[in-house]
């Protein structure tokens, strides 16, 4: 028994790894030297088209306040704390008497609104393009660095997956291509190169401010399958309003965090987690001209944003 048991183990063992070798996700698409990914397909055409969407001029504001009420995944911590000029106690500065503050902020960049670099999650030590952890460790993720992201500026889909079923949705429901493609059809709206894809779910309406701890854990969102029809359409990024863009619990339990993995890793398009994209539904808005200049932190593979789309 205990010697069938450990064959049929090795035996699934040697059949993943078969599996892992055809898997053959690098190098990308967009040249075995490329550091950046989908922003790729960003073009001034694009551009212009997006800024023809304009029509009312009213702009939404995506992020949320960063603070320590934030929403995090898992034990990320934000601390701000005021520094004086000149230090308390001591008198102003010169004649006029000048005073001022500066701040210290410790945190995580990957707490409230943010986007995900290409060097936050990988597989099996491997990043996007095939890069190893190692060597983005080594030079402080300066080959997938946020910083040598250019601005995103591009046409804006939403796709209102809360409106699209007309009820409110659990943790754990996954959209599949069909659920995704379906509410596509039904607002006559497409995707395709250079956008960017944000989703509506209702859960940070239905959640944050009432149980920031279900919030947190579990959500709603993109399935695997979902997710490679996106990418493979040449979107730039595909964000939510939720904490990890994926459904959480995982489809699989057995394969945490497969849509980010394939997202980032496989295919370089961008993730936006904790994007306010209520008011855009509420509005009844589906496509818009989308803004996000990113800051420029340099060694981080994820950073805190606050994206605008104008309608």
């Amino acid at each position: 028994m205990v010697g069938n048991l450990i064959g049929g183990m090795i035996a699934a063992a040697c059949a993943t790894g078969a599996a892992l070798a055809q898997d053959t996700w690098h190098p990308s698409k967009y040249g075995a030297a490329d550091t950046l990914g989908a922003v790729n397909n960003l073009s001034p055409e694009g551009v212009k088209r997006a800024a023809a969407l304009v029509r009312t001029g009213k702009v939404y504001a995506l992020g949320i306040p960063t603070g320590p009420d934030a929403p995090v995944y898992g034990e990320r911590k934000y601390n701000a704390e005021a520094l004086w000029t000149p230090p308390a106690g001591q008198p102003p500065l010169g004649e006029n008497k000048v005073t001022a503050f500066d701040e210290k902020v410790t945190t995580s960049m990957g707490i409230g609104t943010q986007m995900d670099g290409l060097a936050h999650l990988g597989i099996d030590r491997r990043h996007y393009n095939g890069l190893t952890a190692d060597d983005l460790a080594k030079e402080n993720f300066k080959q997938l660095d946020i910083a040598a992201i250019p601005p995103i500026v591009t046409r804006g889909v939403l796709i209102d997956m809360r409106k699209h079923f007309g009820k409110p949705l659990a943790a754990g429901h996954a959209f599949t291509k069909g659920d995704i493609q379906a509410a596509l059809k039904a607002r006559k709206l497409t995707v395709g190169k250079g956008d960017v894809v944000l989703l509506h779910t209702g859960w940070m309406a239905d959640k944050l401010a009432s149980d920031k701890k279900t919030f947190q854990e579990s959500e709603p969102g993109l399935g695997l399958e979902a997710a490679i029809w996106l990418a493979d359409q040449g979107v730039v990024a595909i964000g939510a309003d939720t904490i990890a863009l994926e459904a959480i619990p995982f489809e699989n339990p057995n394969r945490p965090f497969v849509v980010h993995q394939t997202l980032l890793a496989k295919k370089g398009v961008y993730i936006l987690e904790n994007i306010n994209v209520g008011p855009l539904a509420a509005d009844g808005v589906t496509e818009f001209l989308f803004v996000l200049g990113q800051p420029r932190f340099q060694g981080t593979v994820q950073v805190v944003i606050n994206p605008v789309a104008i309608r």
